[in-house]
């Protein structure tokens, strides 16, 4: 496993994320977690998505979930629109 989220022309850019917590987070925590978008999920999960610059920016957003004492349910990596396409035709 490889310590380097971006290779190549991608560290330019953050990447993005999806944070799946259990329970829902009150929109006082938007400010907390700066820079991500907060959805409330009806089965009762909060999403926490946005771009994270690096490895260890990651590491800080998962302390902070930590510390809110929610469980952690997933973190995936997503891929903004656009962006599966070129890299597709980059591997052709």
């Amino acid at each position: 496993m490889s310590n380097e989220i971006n290779s190549g022309s991608e560290k330019a850019q953050p990447l993005v994320y999806q944070i799946r917590i259990k329970g829902h987070l009150g929109r006082q925590w938007t400010d907390w977690f700066e820079g991500l978008t907060i959805t409330l999920e009806d089965n009762g999960d909060t999403l926490l998505t946005g771009p994270v610059v690096d490895q260890a920016a990651l590491h800080g957003v998962l302390r902070k979930v930590r510390d809110v004492a929610m469980p952690l349910l997933s973190v995936v990596r997503v891929t903004p629109p656009g962006q599966a396409e070129a890299s597709d035709a980059n591997s052709k």
